[in-house]
């Protein structure tokens, strides 16, 4: 199974933005990883999960028995040529995915990594498309490479002699991408298809938000489908194998295969749709709307004193400055906190506040995902917002980001 997770991030989103951790610190962006890192084509890092190890396992004890009933001669050495299959299978999967990396790339959409993982691959692009016509494409190209594989997979067989080692391997990759580019098609989010589907009514409608939700609830289905119907077809004999040799042990992994995939379904399409309903409540992060209002003190002015100066102006925040008025730094909420109130007439303000930096300065437009991108590239508590002409508007907490954010994710969409 392949599927493309535009969350990475992920929800990064994966698949979307990563929230604020608690604390009140923006949480740094997660280094990719979750596997072994098996090189970067186009410069987007590739990983195997440890899951890949189990499938592949799985896959060449089952073609190994396949093998022995088509080439019985090989011996025990059929389940080197199946693990052999096995790898060349998941090489096709990374063409796969290295064609929606590429096509992202092209759309300069930043792709966070490739995983090669349980039941396929995935690749983590980090933005949604702009258009329609750009989502479909995106999600087209990469069945259209299985079919281009199996395609060349099967004009190879042409080159080889039916009944050998290479023309059992050519006929089984082929097959394998038909059902790969097949399975993918199927029009139901997380898969490729249900993303072409999501363009579609995207296209018609004008609002992705409701392709998002048409292909999310048919993903749903797909996978009521597939839980209930592949143990059926299998049983009934209607893929071809016999009913005479499915036994107990066939039936129980049939409807675990089932089980599995279902829920991989099930759960992709319920991601696509928080992160959907997430994307959509991300313009309300807005950092004119969350920032507090601040007073700015000098240097050497006592904790209490500025405190006041606070109270009386309705404000909530304290931003040191020098002689000229320029902002040097900021007072950090938790440090007041921790001033006994007794001592805070003998506590100037510049022993709690935290030197500002470039990156702590916050244009105060910003807002949805670019705010959350500039407070994830310089974590601090507090931020000075400015406005176009460089005058101070405020201070924004990071507390109130994550509240702001939380709040979002908890809303139900229009």
């Amino acid at each position: 199974m392949n599927e493309d997770d535009t969350s990475g991030e992920r929800e990064r989103a994966g698949t979307g933005p990563d929230k604020p951790s608690g604390g009140g610190r923006p949480r740094r962006p997660a280094e990719p990883g979750g596997g072994i890192l098996m090189g970067r084509p186009f410069g987007v890092p590739v990983y195997v999960a440890p899951s890949w190890f189990v499938v592949a396992a799985l896959i060449t004890w089952v073609f190994g028995g396949q093998l022995d009933r088509v080439l019985p001669e090989l011996g025990n050495a059929r389940y080197l040529v199946s693990l052999f299959f096995a790898v060349a299978f998941y090489a096709s999967v990374l063409v796969h995915e290295l064609a929606h990396t590429v096509a992202a790339l092209r759309f300069k959409l930043p792709v966070r990594r490739i995983q090669l993982q349980f039941f396929g691959g995935v690749s983590e692009i980090e933005k949604e498309t702009e258009t329609p016509g750009r989502e479909f494409w995106l999600a087209f190209v990469g069945p259209l490479l299985s079919l281009a594989l199996a395609g060349v997979f099967y004009l190879g067989l042409y080159a080889v002699e039916p009944g050998t080692v290479p023309g059992v391997l050519l006929a089984g990759l082929m097959i394998s991408n038909l059902i790969v580019a097949a399975f993918n098609l199927l029009p139901g989010l997380p898969l490729d298809g249900g993303r072409m589907l999501r363009a579609v009514v995207w296209k018609i409608t004008g609002r992705p938000m409701a392709g998002t939700v048409a292909a999310a609830w048919v993903g749903r289905a797909l996978a009521v489908a597939v839980l209930i119907g592949l143990p059926l077809l299998t049983h009934t004999g209607a893929l071809g194998n016999s009913t005479e040799d499915i036994g107990g042990m066939e039936t129980v992994t049939d409807a675990l295969l089932a089980a599995i995939l279902a829920a991989i379904i099930w759960t992709g399409a319920g991601n696509s749709l928080r992160m959907a309903r997430l994307r959509e409540h991300l313009p309300e992060l807005a950092a004119r709307a969350l920032t507090r209002r601040a007073v700015p003190v000098e240097s050497d002015t006592p904790l209490s004193e500025a405190l006041r100066r606070a109270n009386e102006a309705g404000a909530r925040a304290l931003v040191v400055v020098d002689g000229h008025g320029e902002p040097t730094g900021l007072v950090r909420e938790a440090a007041i906190v921790g001033v006994p109130e007794h001592r805070r007439p003998w506590v100037a303000v510049s022993g709690l506040a935290q030197d500002l930096t470039e990156g702590m300065k916050v244009p105060a437009e910003l807002a949805g995902e670019a705010l959350l991108d500039t407070l994830r590239a310089t974590p601090a508590t507090e931020y000075l917002v400015v406005e176009e002409t460089g005058e101070i508007y405020g201070v924004l907490s990071a507390a109130d980001v994550e509240r702001a954010f939380v709040a979002a994710m908890a809303r139900p969409g229009s």
